[in-house]
């Protein structure tokens, strides 16, 4: 697949038919789209979680800062649910971390100790799991009319409440989810 044609740093909007649990009313940010599939993060559903209880779990000799109470996890799709991802600004590199661009993927443990501690990127959004796609399976889905597609925009990932990223991302594209029909039209 030609860079051209791939959605990587491209956000998929589910279609408010969208039956799939894991994807229902949701925006997902694609991290890397090519011959071989696709790897993506749901932005807008958090999972119950936050960072403190992921750390109590990691350092449990150490209390979490109470702020860390209020920094949700968000559940990203059945593949690898009990991996961290951490997408933040590029820039700032940690033991793992994969440059997008504009944006970098942290894997490791040092960067939630360092956003608990205080030293970490300003934002960023912490995912256990992620979604995945085979070779041709997205295609499959956009062809189905599952999903709309835009560029990303860093400003709905990281400033926007998780709950208004899935009709902001609409609103890129100019269009209002709820004036939407799962009926399709024959002529």
């Amino acid at each position: 697949m030609k860079d051209a044609n791939s959605l990587k740093h491209h956000f998929l909007i589910a279609m408010p038919h969208m039956a799939d649990t894991h994807f229902a009313q949701t925006v997902t940010y694609i991290i890397d789209h090519n011959e071989n599939g696709s790897m993506g993060l749901v932005i807008n559903k958090p999972n119950g979680l936050n960072l403190a209880d992921v750390l109590e779990q990691l350092r449990p000799e150490q209390e979490p800062p109470a702020l860390c109470r209020s920094l949700p996890i968000f559940t990203d799709g059945p593949v690898q649910t009990d991996r961290g991802f951490v997408l933040h600004p590029s820039g700032t590199q940690f033991q793992a971390t994969l440059e997008l661009g504009e944006l970098g993927l942290s894997t490791s443990q040092d960067v939630l100790f360092a956003i608990a501690d205080g030293n970490g990127p300003q934002q960023y959004l912490i995912a256990l799991g992620y979604a995945g796609w085979e070779a041709g399976q997205l295609e499959a889905e956009l062809i189905a009319n599952a999903w709309l597609t835009c560029p990303a925009d860093a400003s709905i990932l990281f400033d926007l409440p998780f709950d208004q990223r899935l009709n902001a991302a609409a609103a890129r594209l100019g269009v209002n989810l709820s004036l939407l029909t799962s009926q399709a039209g024959h002529a």
